[in-house]
């Protein structure tokens, strides 16, 4: 199922977070968000799966504006899988984690049918769950959990996939198991990724976020260009794609200076929120300052940054 977000500004104690922001996932596709912290990636996530409202614009998934639609509604079709924090002491059990997926199909307090079940058990397996199933989930690592999260989200049998930050806090083999699981699933999906190799190996396209705009949207290669490496994220690298199909990025042992821009690693100066900066990349001002002329980005006919650009 396509997502569409058309021309979205979003506004937070008055502060613009988001400013004319589009973007276009189609279906199938594994698009990652990333750019600078403070750029804006949770914010934008947050509209998409309906929990925060934009001040303009508007989040089609599959057509429909999802704030036209009722909150079971917009849930059977959009799950969202969130950062665990790792305090839960839920007393649920893996299995009953994952079947509160199914609460969109019938309510919270609804009875579990034939296909509720199924689904549950298909989540289960194909997230590889299976083994501790029975277990408390408040008992499980890092990677366990994120799986279970996940499982949880396919249970809902969503047609589109929110994740954010899904990877953070877990060793590279869990990572590199949880991206696989992610690209398995076939599931229209929209990532928020700081790690850039890790966004370079799971998703088709990316869309890069600085400053609360859209710097550029397109597939890996073209967007991980050494100018934006070096403008966004105010670094020296290179991107390429090597022989087994992986696309690497390699960088210069040290950063570039920081010129008083935020848009270099983001949250330098102690502030964490989205949006609280000027990216250089695109010249979006928080309000406070000038802004400079923004470069190109690859759009389609409607105004929109594709980024199913090829």
């Amino acid at each position: 199922m396509k997502l569409i977000v058309d021309r979205l500004h979003v506004t937070l104690d008055r502060n613009p977070i988001l400013r004319d922001v589009s973007l276009e996932v189609r279906e199938g596709d594994v698009v990652g968000l990333v750019g600078p912290n403070g750029s804006g990636k949770s914010t934008l996530l947050r509209t998409v799966y309906r929990s925060l409202r934009p001040a303009d614009g508007v989040v089609r998934v599959g057509g429909d504006d999802v704030w036209e639609l009722s909150p079971r509604a917009a849930a059977r079709r959009t799950a969202a899988v969130l950062q665990d924090t790792g305090g839960s002491t839920t007393g649920l059990t893996v299995t009953e984690i994952v079947a509160l997926g199914r609460a969109p199909h019938h309510g919270l307090l609804g009875r579990d049918g034939a296909e509720d079940r199924e689904a549950v058990s298909d989540a289960v397996d194909r997230c590889g769950v299976r083994p501790f199933a029975d277990r408390d989930y408040a008992s499980l690592s890092g990677g366990e959990r994120q799986r279970v999260l996940l499982a949880r989200a396919l249970a809902q049998k969503p047609r589109l996939l929110v994740l954010d930050e899904l990877t953070n806090h877990l060793d590279i083999r869990a990572r590199f198991e949880l991206l696989d699981l992610i690209r398995a699933t076939g599931v229209t999906t929209l990532a928020v990724l700081h790690d850039l190799d890790l966004a370079a190996r799971l998703c088709d396209h990316l869309v890069v976020l600085c400053g609360g705009t859209v710097a550029a949207a397109g597939p890996v290669l073209k967007v991980l260009s050494p100018d934006l490496l070096a403008t966004v994220f105010g670094v020296q690298a290179r991107t390429e794609r090597h022989a087994d199909g992986i696309i690497r990025i390699t960088y210069a042992a040290r950063p570039l200076a920081r010129d008083g821009g935020a848009g270099h690693g983001g949250a330098g100066d102690g502030r964490a929120e989205d949006g609280d900066h000027t990216c250089p990349a695109t010249g979006a001002a928080d309000g406070r300052g000038g802004a400079r002329k923004p470069p190109a980005v690859s759009q389609d006919d409607g105004g929109r940054s594709t980024a199913s650009t090829t």
